[in-house]
Protein backbone atom coordinates (compact mmCIF):
# COMPACT_ATOMS: atom_id res chain seq x y z
CA UNK A 1 0.00 0.00 0.00
CA UNK A 2 2.82 2.24 0.54
CA UNK A 3 4.89 1.69 -2.56
CA UNK A 4 1.12 2.09 -4.34
CA UNK A 5 0.81 5.34 -2.31
CA UNK A 6 4.25 6.58 -3.62
CA UNK A 7 3.97 5.65 -6.88
CA UNK A 8 0.18 7.15 -7.42
CA UNK A 9 1.71 10.58 -5.49
CA UNK A 10 4.53 10.58 -7.88
CA UNK A 11 2.63 10.21 -11.18
CA UNK A 12 0.28 13.60 -9.50
CA UNK A 13 3.26 15.48 -9.05
CA UNK A 14 5.17 14.68 -12.44
CA UNK A 15 2.04 14.38 -14.62
CA UNK A 16 -0.42 16.21 -12.64
CA UNK A 17 1.13 19.68 -11.94
CA UNK A 18 2.69 20.03 -15.09
CA UNK A 19 -0.83 20.50 -16.06
CA UNK A 20 -1.62 23.00 -13.39
CA UNK A 21 1.60 24.83 -14.94
CA UNK A 22 0.21 25.04 -18.64
CA UNK A 23 -2.89 26.68 -17.69
CA UNK A 24 -1.10 29.81 -15.48
CA UNK A 25 2.25 29.85 -17.72
CA UNK A 26 -0.20 30.95 -20.92
CA UNK A 27 -0.78 33.84 -18.62
CA UNK A 28 2.86 34.39 -17.84
CA UNK A 29 3.09 32.75 -13.78
CA UNK A 30 4.05 29.45 -12.39
CA UNK A 31 2.31 27.74 -9.84
CA UNK A 32 4.71 29.23 -7.27
CA UNK A 33 3.57 32.66 -8.13
CA UNK A 34 0.28 31.91 -7.87
CA UNK A 35 0.78 30.37 -4.21
CA UNK A 36 2.60 33.84 -3.51
CA UNK A 37 -0.54 35.56 -4.67
CA UNK A 38 -3.25 33.56 -3.26
CA UNK A 39 -1.26 34.28 -0.17
CA UNK A 40 -1.24 37.85 -0.10
CA UNK A 41 -4.93 38.31 -1.31
CA UNK A 42 -5.33 36.09 2.19
CA UNK A 43 -3.79 38.38 4.79
CA UNK A 44 -4.90 41.37 5.95
CA UNK A 45 -5.00 45.00 3.55
CA UNK A 46 -3.10 42.28 0.84
CA UNK A 47 0.28 42.56 2.95
CA UNK A 48 2.24 40.09 4.59
CA UNK A 49 6.13 40.66 6.05
CA UNK A 50 8.60 38.78 3.14
CA UNK A 51 9.53 35.76 5.94
CA UNK A 52 5.69 35.37 6.41
CA UNK A 53 5.01 35.09 2.96
CA UNK A 54 7.80 32.66 2.19
CA UNK A 55 6.17 30.35 4.85
CA UNK A 56 2.53 30.61 3.64
CA UNK A 57 3.34 30.51 0.03
CA UNK A 58 5.77 27.28 0.94
CA UNK A 59 9.05 28.33 -0.30
CA UNK A 60 12.55 29.68 0.79
CA UNK A 61 13.59 33.18 1.56
CA UNK A 62 15.68 33.06 -1.13
CA UNK A 63 13.47 31.63 -4.09
CA UNK A 64 10.46 33.86 -2.95
CA UNK A 65 12.71 36.78 -3.74
CA UNK A 66 13.69 35.66 -6.63
CA UNK A 67 10.17 34.51 -8.01
CA UNK A 68 8.93 38.27 -6.47
CA UNK A 69 11.01 39.98 -9.62
CA UNK A 70 9.01 38.54 -11.93
CA UNK A 71 5.63 39.89 -10.25
CA UNK A 72 7.26 43.36 -9.01
CA UNK A 73 8.51 43.38 -12.97
CA UNK A 74 4.54 43.01 -13.95
CA UNK A 75 3.27 45.52 -11.16
CA UNK A 76 1.40 42.31 -9.58
CA UNK A 77 3.17 43.09 -5.85
CA UNK A 78 4.99 46.29 -4.63
CA UNK A 79 7.21 46.04 -1.94
CA UNK A 80 7.86 48.32 1.05
CA UNK A 81 10.11 48.85 4.34
CA UNK A 82 8.81 47.46 7.73
CA UNK A 83 8.48 51.18 8.92
CA UNK A 84 8.29 49.19 12.72
CA UNK A 85 11.71 46.88 11.62
CA UNK A 86 14.17 48.48 9.25
CA UNK A 87 15.56 45.35 8.92
CA UNK A 88 12.49 44.51 7.27
CA UNK A 89 10.13 44.35 4.35
CA UNK A 90 6.73 43.91 3.48
CA UNK A 91 5.33 42.64 0.13
CA UNK A 92 1.78 43.75 -1.07
CA UNK A 93 -0.80 42.75 -3.81
CA UNK A 94 -1.56 45.47 -5.89
CA UNK A 95 -4.95 46.00 -7.48
CA UNK A 96 -3.07 44.67 -10.98
CA UNK A 97 -2.05 41.64 -9.09
CA UNK A 98 -5.56 40.97 -7.73
CA UNK A 99 -7.28 41.63 -11.10
CA UNK A 100 -5.08 39.05 -12.45
CA UNK A 101 -5.29 36.50 -9.51
CA UNK A 102 -9.30 36.91 -9.95
CA UNK A 103 -9.17 36.13 -13.79
CA UNK A 104 -6.69 33.56 -13.34
CA UNK A 105 -8.67 31.47 -10.01
CA UNK A 106 -11.40 30.10 -12.08
CA UNK A 107 -9.31 28.44 -14.54
CA UNK A 108 -7.12 27.11 -11.93
CA UNK A 109 -10.04 25.87 -10.51
CA UNK A 110 -11.49 24.11 -12.95
CA UNK A 111 -7.51 22.15 -13.46
CA UNK A 112 -7.66 21.52 -9.78
CA UNK A 113 -11.14 19.77 -9.76
CA UNK A 114 -10.48 18.15 -13.49
CA UNK A 115 -7.50 16.40 -12.28
CA UNK A 116 -7.96 15.68 -8.54
CA UNK A 117 -11.42 15.70 -7.34
CA UNK A 118 -13.60 14.48 -10.32
CA UNK A 119 -11.99 11.40 -10.01
CA UNK A 120 -13.00 11.17 -6.25
CA UNK A 121 -15.98 11.00 -4.02
CA UNK A 122 -16.85 12.72 -1.43
CA UNK A 123 -15.26 10.25 1.23
CA UNK A 124 -12.41 9.94 -0.67
CA UNK A 125 -11.65 13.87 -1.03
CA UNK A 126 -12.43 13.71 2.82
CA UNK A 127 -9.68 11.23 3.43
CA UNK A 128 -7.45 13.03 0.64
CA UNK A 129 -7.89 15.97 2.64
CA UNK A 130 -7.03 14.60 5.99
CA UNK A 131 -4.26 12.50 4.80
CA UNK A 132 -2.80 15.56 2.80
CA UNK A 133 -3.33 17.88 6.08
CA UNK A 134 -1.07 15.22 8.26
CA UNK A 135 1.79 15.50 5.77
CA UNK A 136 1.36 19.33 5.23
CA UNK A 137 1.37 19.95 8.73
CA UNK A 138 4.69 17.85 9.53
CA UNK A 139 6.30 19.49 6.47
CA UNK A 140 5.54 23.36 7.46
CA UNK A 141 6.46 25.59 10.54
CA UNK A 142 2.64 26.62 11.11
CA UNK A 143 -0.49 24.49 11.96
CA UNK A 144 -2.87 26.33 9.23
CA UNK A 145 -3.52 22.49 7.73
CA UNK A 146 -4.61 20.88 11.10
CA UNK A 147 -7.84 19.43 10.23
CA UNK A 148 -9.46 21.60 12.63
CA UNK A 149 -8.28 24.52 10.74
CA UNK A 150 -9.93 23.70 7.36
Amino acid sequence: TQQQAWRALLVLVNRGLPQLERTLKAHGLLVVHYSILVSLSAAPNDTMRLSDLADAANVSQSRLTHRLRTLLDRGDVMITADTDDRRGKHATLTPTGRRRLEALAPLHVDDVRRLIFDQLDGPETEAFAHALSKIATALCDHEDFLPDRL
